[in-house]
């Protein structure tokens, strides 16, 4: 399964932020809710207050990805989940990163 198939549009991603569940931590939160589908989807948000250079910002959305397709075998289908950077992410190392992330992961009910 390709990540490419994984992700959701713009109006999954507004009635996700309407009615999701949040959980989050220092550098990521999640937003999740059931989709009713086949399999997870996925999004990653980077804003502009982590960093005005988009090398930057997509540096860390290809970190993010990463993890999340290390992880995807572990990851329940049929749920849609937002990854959400925030700004205390910019100094952090790939590791760090990746072990917030599976952490919060591993703390929904998202995780098998």
């Amino acid at each position: 399964m390709s990540i490419r198939q994984n992700r959701f549009k713009k109006a999954d991603f507004n009635n996700l932020f309407k009615k999701g569940k949040t959980i989050g931590r220092e550098l990521i939160f999640l937003r999740f809710r059931k989709n009713n589908l086949k399999q997870s989807r996925f999004c990653w948000v980077v804003s502009l207050k982590i960093s005005k250079k988009a090398t930057t910002r997509n540096k860390i959305k290809r970190q993010l990805k990463e993890i999340v397709k290390a992880n995807l075998k572990n990851i329940k289908s049929g749920f849609d989940i937002a990854i959400i950077a925030k700004p205390e992410i910019i100094n952090k190392n790939y590791q760090e990163i990746k072990n917030v992330l599976e952490n919060l992961i591993k703390r929904t009910k998202i995780y098998r």
